[in-house]
């Protein structure tokens, strides 16, 4: 990118000089990537066509994702591709360019916000990981991101099996040492090397060949040869799994590997960690941090122990798979189970939640909820109580844990290593996309947010962690123009803190892609009548169309017209408000649909969240500024599963639609549940939902940002059902078959086990868990996080 600068350097000098004089006119000292396009929108329309070459200053622009005014000098954050960044520094006046490295960069970042003109910080503390990864394999190619076990298990296999029979050994002596509950698995202590093991599995195949698949005989001669339960429950299973051993013993490669591993029994209990908000299965959701992460787990836990369950009885193995979600134990519960230390997860034979409390230094209860925001002093101690807890509770170690959101995550670091298991971490939403410039703005931002302890433990998370998952690519690496929710922790500073110089790579085989689905008993399509409930389903239409009561606001004074639905808790980010706004102040929308809110409390006094009381009370002043309260029903948060899944069908049988308007989300499970049971949607061109949806086949994209373009194509699609009535039900059709291809819990849950069982193994043969990165983590978290943290105990 520097060599194309310095050829408009060259040939197009005076229209880079206009459009630079252009931004820096502009006022702002910081322009991000959309303010950039708009500028150059501008410049371009203020000017005729000079003629100048598409492929030279506006493919500049393009890239462009930051620039930041200081002197004399701009400095522009270019993106060439994904992941793929480059800094440079071109005299405004003397119109002359360099490179500048990372370093650099964010140093004149931290000069500008700060407004001070010296050099600053000489020796400001820089995080790098870069060194310690060097020896450690990374994919290349961005369309490789978030198929890190593929890259890895083909790389790693090379390596482990390229260096003679120590290979093959070290996978004899991990199928020796496997164990559960202290009992050996597959091997015992007669079978010790490479040939041995060959010759056994000859012999095993002898006696499975000439059994009946069904006796039990086998097992005992098995046995006698040097085998332990766990390589199937028939003879026939059995069978298969050893002739993919042997396969493997002599011919190596990832594939076979990847397909014995997917049989061998690994994974028999979890933990996992979500420690803000209210966890339980009732009367919690629409609750202060409360929301689609407690759904999420919850879907989880019952898709992972059906598949574990399955894998250990295929398996031969008599073994009850266990589940333990670790959450914090709240005494001021507010009316829900919270305050109860263990609660079954319905739906389950064996999972539990398991809720531990906060305690102060001299081990006081903390017993009211805690935001997210500030739940960082209490993490520490936690970690070390839950885990004693969960040793109880299991009557040994997990075999793997997996973290939810920051704090989560964090926890889920602490007591992997301590107990020396694989981490699984899990974002859900990383909160430094959503406010932009925090990272520069931490200082004005702590009192309230404490984004230092929150990106600090971020960081060392998404490092100590074993393996990643989310939901969409997005997550990890944006898209051509927005920078990914992972990819923003490559490089940032916090002035006057530390400098992050290379933190989070995207390119690290970590990353996998595993999309959740939605529960199929709830949210199941609108067309099958004989699921629906029909004393639920007049309930659900008794709320939409009734009048407004001390839960509810304004009556749809047209009942046939179609009703445009949106669902959320209310906070800025989800942007209801914005677009109420949007719809108040479009005519023609009004005229084609009705609008029903679903979310909040009505009265801004039942809130004891700021930001939620801020929403609430902007809605009812949009509400009253364009008199809505004909057109517009607003109810109060819906908590109850069952219930929300037929107030989607209930809006699917007046041909409605949904809409998901934030201003950001990282995946979208409200867009799932709408697209199962054949919503068509409208969901936010930000994040997750630009996956979920295929534009125009399974629902449309909308802009947030712009309350106009907002409403637009939802305007079009009412428009255009009207001349043609197929449409809807080609969208919806396009909808269920889009979930049921992508977007169900069985496949998750299989390729989540995958995974664990994959980089549990690499975990074993290899150094894969990175001592020498954990060890500078260790360092970063005693001399920053914890610091930090105890900061934020006394603000």
């Amino acid at each position: 990118m520097i060599d194309l600068v310095h050829e408009l350097l060259e040939e197009q000098r005076e229209r880079l000089y206009l459009f630079l004089r252009h931004l820096r006119e502009d006022g702002q000292p910081f322009l991000t990537h959309s303010e950039v396009q708009r500028v150059w929108r501008d410049y371009e329309a203020s000017r005729p066509s000079d003629g100048g070459p598409e492929a030279g200053l506006p493919l500049l622009v393009r890239h462009t994702q930051e620039a930041v005014f200081h002197d004399t000098q701009v400095v522009l954050a270019v993106r060439e591709r994904v992941a793929r960044w480059r800094y440079l520094q071109i005299h405004a006046e003397e119109m002359r360019a360099r490179e500048l490295d990372v370093s650099e960069f964010l140093g004149i970042k931290e000069r500008v916000a700060s407004g001070t003109v010296e050099r600053g910080e000489r020796y400001a503390l820089e995080l790098d990981l870069e060194p310690f990864e060097r020896g450690f394999p990374k994919m290349h190619r961005a369309a490789s991101i978030g198929r890190g076990v593929e890259f890895l298990n083909r790389h790693l296999s090379s390596r482990l099996f390229g260096g003679g029979g120590r290979g093959l050994q070290r996978l004899v002596d991990f199928l020796r040492e496997h164990r559960v509950q202290g009992r050996p698995l597959l091997l015992n202590g007669t079978v010790e090397t490479v040939p041995e093991l060959k010759e056994v599995l000859r012999e095993g195949a002898r006696v499975l060949a000439r059994r009946d698949p069904e006796g039990e005989a086998w097992c005992r001669e098995l046995r006698q040869l040097g085998f332990e339960p766990g390589w199937g429950r028939t003879a026939a299973r059995a069978r298969e799994t050893m002739d993919i051993l042997s396969d493997l013993l002599e011919a190596p490669s990832a594939s076979t590997l990847e397909d014995f591993l997917a049989r061998v029994p690994m994974i028999f209990s979890i933990a996992i960690l979500s420690p803000h908000g209210f966890l339980a299965q009732a009367d919690v959701l629409g609750k202060p941090d409360t929301g689609g992460q407690v759904v999420y787990i919850l879907d989880q836990v019952r898709a992972l122990e059906a598949a574990m369950r399955s894998s250990i009885h295929e398996a031969g193995l008599d073994v009850e798979p266990r589940i333990v979600v670790l959450t914090r134990r709240i005494p001021e519960a507010q009316g829900t189970t919270c305050d109860q230390r263990i609660e079954p997860i319905l739906g389950t034979e064996n999972a539990i939640i398991l809720r531990v409390p906060f305690r102060t230094r001299d081990g006081v209860e903390v017993r009211d909820w805690i935001s997210r925001f500030e739940i960082w002093p209490w993490l520490e101690r936690f970690a070390v109580d839950a885990e004693r807890e969960l040793l109880a509770e299991l009557g040994g170690r997990p075999d793997f844990v997996i973290g939810n959101y920051s704090d989560g995550n964090l926890v889920a670091s602490i007591m992997a290593h301590r107990l020396g298991i694989t981490q699984c971490t899990i974002a859900h939403a990383l909160e430094k996309t959503k406010y932009q410039d925090s990272d520069l703005r931490w200082r004005e931002l702590e009192e309230e947010y404490h984004f230092s302890c929150q990106y600090t433990a971020d960081l060392i998370a998404m490092n100590t962690a074993d393996f990643i998952i989310t939901s969409t690519y997005q997550e990890i690496a944006g898209t051509e123009s927005t920078v990914g929710q992972y990819e923003s922790y490559r490089a940032f500073t916090m002035p006057g803190l530390y400098r992050v110089v290379a933190g989070v790579d995207c390119f690290d085989p970590k990353f996998n892609i595993v999309s959740p689905g939605a529960d199929p008993r709830v949210f199941f399509p609108y067309t099958q009548e004989e699921r629906r409930m029909d004393e639920v389903r007049d309930e659900i239409r008794a709320l939409v169309f009734g009048g407004p009561d001390d839960n509810s606001r304004g009556r749809l004074e047209d009942p046939g017209k179609p009703l445009l639905f949106a669902m959320s808790r209310l906070d800025r980010i989800k942007n209801m408000a914005g677009f109420l706004e949007a719809y108040g102040a479009s005519d023609e929308l009004r005229g084609h649909a009705n609008l029903l809110l679903v979310g909040g409390h009505l009265n801004p006094a039942l809130s004891n969240d700021r930001e939620e009381r801020t929403q609430i009370e902007r809605t009812h002043a949009l509400l009253d500024r364009y008199q809505l309260d004909g057109q517009v029903r607003w109810l109060e948060l819906q908590t109850d599963k069952n219930r929300v899944g037929e107030f989607y069908r209930v809006v699917a049988d007046t041909r409605g639609a949904f809409v998901q308007p934030a201003l950001f989300e990282a995946f979208g499970l409200t867009v799932v549940e709408a697209l199962s049971v054949g919503l068509p949607t409208f969901a936010t061109c930000h994040g997750g939902p630009l996956e979920i949806i295929e534009n125009g086949v399974s629902g449309y994209h909308i802009d947030p940002e712009d309350g106009r373009e907002m409403v637009r194509p939802v305007t079009r699609f009412f428009q255009q059902t009207e001349d043609d009535p197929d449409l809807w039900q080609r969208i919806s059709q396009g909808a269920m078959g889009r979930v049921r291809e992508r977007y169900n819990w069985s496949l998750y849950a299989a390729t989540l086990l995958k995974l664990s069982r994959i980089y549990g193994f690499w975990r074993y043969i290899t150094s894969l868990e990175r001592e020498e990165t954990r060890r500078y983590l260790e360092m970063f978290y005693g001399l920053m996080y914890r610091p930090l943290a105890r900061t934020a105990e006394g603000s």
